[in-house]
């Protein structure tokens, strides 16, 4: 069975999701192969050290964080990205608030479920 999202997101329509600690979120595509979400983050945030085994590649839209990976630290900013193999350890702070863009593959069936994890690994 393909499910998929709507055509045109427009995210000026959408609210946040808050997930906590100065994270919210909104969906912007998927379908069962991939999926695209905007992270918004206050600073000081933190996306906690977490894997899952989804590649995940992710643009900076704005803002400034530290990026570890698999014991790897990276300070991005807005016009950056990041790669990040399945299965390795990562994480995020946030040291200037900013906007994250996330694509995933396959889709993130625990973000569509509302079970399970929340956006950086941790249980909801």
């Amino acid at each position: 069975m393909k499910r998929f999202s709507e055509k045109f997101i427009l995210t000026q329509k959408m609210e946040w999701e808050d997930l906590g600690g100065g994270v919210s979120r909104k969906f912007l595509g998927w379908d069962n192969q991939i999926m695209m979400v905007q992270v918004k983050f206050e600073k000081g945030a933190e996306g906690t050290p977490h894997d899952h085994f989804h590649t995940q590649a992710t643009y900076v839209a704005s803002g400034k964080f530290e990026f570890t990976i698999d014991g790897d630290k990276q300070i991005v900013e807005a016009g950056d990205g990041v790669y990040i193999e399945p299965n390795l350890v990562h994480g995020a702070l946030c040291l200037e608030p900013g906007i994250l863009i996330d694509v995933f593959s396959p889709v993130r069936e625990d973000f569509l479920s509302g079970d399970g994890v929340s956006y950086f690994g941790d249980k909801k």
